[in-house]
């Protein structure tokens, strides 16, 4: 199957040593904007990524380069405590941390689940029940004046991050055959996650072999599923982030901040 031209983009994967998943929101269509030709995201200006703390001295220049002004970090207080977060000693960046979910996946919730993708859907579904008012405070510090070019992220760049990021396109006008084509993109980040620990931690890639496939698995009908349920209730992502808090200004915002004209 053919990817997308706007997916496939090269600019859409930032290369780096040790984070594996941190790609560019730019370059997707919107039906929002008053171009002849529509609009679409803007490059160079809203990221998504995995686990930030992992970043080298060369990874953290390479984000020097691109004007990172804030990062929102996405996951647990647990995790924070035993990995630690961005390197803001080596780059001084606006820090905020919005925890979606206080406890990352039990074996438990897996075992109990009909399939991986039951288990997945289920999965997405409470973080959005248990972590909505989180959600809806990371937009809207995504739409601060200033705060771009930002990134958000949780430990493998693939649920939370994945939520949030749908969350934020959905709202500015961006279809869900791109969203959850982005979405899908995590696939090969963490494969490019996998290789880097099998050849730099051996002993915790054995016990990655040990996690249910699903924990680190990107599936797009999940998201479709996440997607069609938000319609059914709310009729569209917009008005479903409206509800959880989001104001109508922040969404004008971050639209007249990360869209632009398709020329």
């Amino acid at each position: 199957m053919m990817i997308d031209e706007h997916l496939a983009d090269p600019r859409r994967v930032v290369t780096l040593e040790a984070v594996h998943n941190f790609r560019d929101l730019g370059g997707y269509p919107s039906t929002l904007g008053a171009g002849p030709r529509g609009s679409m995201t803007r490059w160079g200006v809203l990221y998504r990524a995995d686990g930030l703390y992992r970043l080298t001295e060369a990874d953290v220049d390479v984000l020097r380069d691109r004007g990172l002004r804030t990062v929102v970090d996405l996951r647990s207080h647990a995790e924070l405590a035993e990995y630690g977060t961005f390197p803001r000693e080596q780059y001084d960046v606006q820090f905020t941390h919005f925890p979606v979910i206080d406890t990352t996946w039990k074996r438990e919730a897996y075992e109990d689940a009909a399939s991986d993708h039951d288990f997945m859907l289920r999965a997405y579904q409470s973080m959005l029940a248990e972590g909505d008012v989180r959600f809806a405070a990371a937009f809207e510090e995504l739409a601060r004046p200033g705060a771009l070019p930002a990134v958000f992220h949780c430990a493998a760049g693939k649920d939370r991050t994945g939520i949030l990021a749908a969350l934020v396109l959905g709202s500015l006008g961006v279809s869900r055959s791109y969203i959850i084509g982005d979405y899908a993109l995590t696939a090969a980040g963490m494969e490019r996650m996998f290789a880097w620990t099998r050849r730099e931690f051996p002993e915790k890639a054995e016990r990655l072999a040990d996690v249910p496939a699903a924990f680190l698995a990107a599936l797009p009908e999940a998201m479709a599923g996440l997607l069609d349920g938000l319609d059914a209730e709310y009729g569209s992502i917009r008005e479903y982030v409206l509800s959880i808090g989001v104001s109508e200004a922040a969404i004008e915002s971050l639209a007249e901040q990360l869209l632009e004209p398709i020329a």
